[in-house]
Order: structure tokens, then C-alpha cells, then sequence
């Protein structure tokens, strides 16, 4: 059973800064995409940024330059360091995880975690 444990959200003024971590465990295969997605109220769950086993990243534009994704393939983790926040960027995040490639992969998702940007 693989499973994801998020942590980092919280209450930031904006332009501030945090950061996520997730980590996963079980058996997690050595092709893997982890990943960031984020809902806001009312709307729908959004990629914000993955990253493959290879290091490969995607990063969705209204984020770009000024929010980093990386991950700790020894520690099966991933990071998010969300820099000049703003009052848009208000979500619960999730974490992510795809297991596996073609055929075979399977899904994942975190609990979430709360980012609010607010003065």
C-alpha cells in the first residue's frame, strides 16, 4: 500500500513564502511522476507542477518563476517552494503520486493541505 503524507500549508501574507513535502511510502516504482495539484473553492483540481524520476518538470504557466518543484528520489519526496505568493494561489494542495508508467501505473493522492495567502 503506498501512501502520501503532505506537510508545510498554512496562513501567509502575500508575496511570502513556504514550502510543501510530501513523502511516500510502500513500494513505490522506480518510474514514478510525483506530483502538486491545488482546488480552489468552486473550482477545478488543477496541476501546478510534477516531476518525473529523471528530474523532467512541468510547470503550469500561472506559477512559473516563482514556484520551484524538486524531489529526494533516496527519500521517495517531493517539494514544492512557493515564493511570491499571492491571494490566487489560495487552494488546498495535493500531493501525487503515479506509480508506475503505461499500463501499469496506478494513482495516488494526498490528504491535502491548506495554503492560504491572505493579509
Amino acid at each position: 500500500q503506498v501512501q502520501l503524507v503532505e506537510s508545510g500549508g498554512g496562513l501567509v501574507q502575500p508575496g511570502g513564502s513556504l514550502r510543501l513535502s510530501c513523502a511516500a511510502s510502500g513500494l513505490i516504482l522506480s518510474i514514478n511522476t510525483m506530483g502538486w495539484y491545488r482546488q480552489a473553492p468552486g473550482k477545478e483540481r488543477e496541476l501546478v507542477a510534477r516531476i518525473t524520476n529523471t528530474g523532467s518538470t512541468n510547470i503550469a504557466d500561472s506559477v512559473k518563476g516563482r514556484f520551484t518543484i524538486s524531489r529526494d528520489n533516496a527519500k521517495n519526496t517531493v517539494y514544492l517552494q512557493m515564493n511570491s505568493l499571492k491571494p490566487e494561489d489560495t487552494a488546498v494542495y495535493y500531493c501525487n503520486l503515479v506509480n508506475g508508467g503505461g499500463s501499469m501505473r496506478s494513482d495516488y493522492w494526498g490528504q491535502g493541505t491548506q495554503i492560504t495567502v491572505s493579509s
